[in-house]
Order: C-alpha cells, then sequence, then structure tokens
C-alpha cells in the first residue's frame, strides 16, 4: 500500500488536488493538512455530527470517511456555507433564535441543516429533526435550535 495518495476533488466549490495518508480521515486532512477547522473532533466514531461536511450530496461524518475515498467527491463543509460579511440562513436563523451556545457542535448542525433547507425550503418539524438526529449538543437542550429552524422554515 502506498505511503502517500493523490487526490482529487471539489472543495467548497474549487478544485483541489492534495496528497493524503492511506489511512487519514477527511476530517483530518480538513483540519489538519488544509487549514479548515469548522469541522470538529470531538467522538472520531460517527456519532456525534460535530465534523458534518455534505459529500456528494450527502451529509455525512467525516471522521468516518477515509480522505483517500474522496477523490472525485464534491465536498462542503461549515466554511463553505457563508462567511463572516455574509452569513448563510441558517447560521442567521440559529444567532437570531438562541441556537447557539459554546458553539462546539454548531459546525456540525449548521452543515445538516443547511443541507435539509437546499433540498426543502419549508421542511416540517419531524423533517428538521430527522435532518438533525445525527448531530449531538450538549448545551443547548435542542430547544433553541430547534425553534430557530423552525422560524426559518416559516413556522
Amino acid at each position: 500500500m502506498p505511503l502517500i495518495v493523490d487526490i482529487q476533488f471539489r472543495l467548497n466549490g474549487e478544485d483541489r488536488a492534495v496528497d493524503c495518508g492511506p489511512a487519514q480521515s477527511l476530517l483530518a486532512l480538513l483540519r489538519d493538512g488544509l487549514g479548515l477547522p469548522g469541522s470538529k473532533n470531538a467522538c472520531e466514531q460517527g456519532e456525534c455530527g460535530s465534523c458534518t461536511v455534505v459529500m456528494d450530496g450527502k451529509a455525512v461524518c467525516s471522521c468516518l470517511v477515509l480522505a483517500a475515498d474522496t477523490d472525485g467527491a464534491d465536498i462542503t463543509t461549515v466554511e463553505g456555507y457563508g462567511d463572516e460579511d455574509a452569513l448563510h440562513a441558517v447560521q442567521e436563523a440559529l444567532i437570531d433564535g438562541g441556537g447557539v451556545q459554546c458553539g462546539f457542535c454548531t459546525p456540525g448542525f449548521v452543515v445538516a441543516a443547511a443541507h435539509l433547507f437546499e433540498s426543502n425550503p419549508a421542511p416540517s418539524t419531524d423533517e428538521i429533526r430527522e435532518a438533525l438526529s445525527g448531530n449531538i449538543c450538549r448545551c443547548t437542550g435542542y430547544g433553541g435550535i430547534l425553534r430557530s429552524l423552525e422560524k426559518l422554515a416559516g413556522r
């Protein structure tokens, strides 16, 4: 098995070519190799959702994806959803509705919710809950998060 794997993928709308180790996770590549700290390293077991990214149209835990398996993929991280000058509607809703507290889980929630709203601009409460079911928050009790996203959905 080679010690270095050359991969090419689309990241937040830009084509990228990088080298990675054969056993390196996408999360490690994003944070350590590409300087994108938004995806958080918490459980490393796909249980908490703090490292959620969208890969080829599906929300995935980047800690469970081998970087080498992203060759040819289209990946969006939290950094691909708005910035300080122009926040994404989900980011604004979470801030305005009190859906953030310590902020550690927020990037995963933003990615999961933005992915939902891209395909369904007016999701039901049950659809919002389902889309966020892979994300854990230890601070907010989910009430503020859910109310913020329900308001964004027009409820």
